[in-house]
């Protein structure tokens, strides 16, 4: 049973990234992805990134932090370099995340 809720747990999320999450579009996920890659990440985020983690609900976005598997499998995305991209664009975190 618990094999199985992880499994729909897996699915669930990997449906709602296809789409975005927490106010974060694919494309808004696709503009940070130069800045957060696994591999030659660029130093900076883009101003499209800058601007779609400004719309996102960043608090929200906290709580995928946790699911690095579902990052790396869709956009190429080292979870700990995209949770510091909202720091980079002037953009604050919250304390719990």
């Amino acid at each position: 049973m618990g094999a199985l809720l992880a499994v729909l747990v897996v699915l669930a999320m990997s449906a709602e990234v296809a789409h975005g999450i927490c106010n974060l579009s694919s494309d808004g996920i696709r503009a940070c992805q130069p800045a957060a890659a696994i591999r030659n990440p660029t130093d900076q985020p883009s101003a499209a990134c800058c601007a779609a983690l400004a719309g996102a609900n960043l608090p929200c976005l906290c709580r995928y932090k946790n699911a690095a598997g579902v990052w790396v499998r869709f956009y190429k995305i080292d979870i700990n370099r995209a949770m510091g991209l909202p720091g980079k664009c002037g953009l604050a975190m919250p304390a719990n995340c």
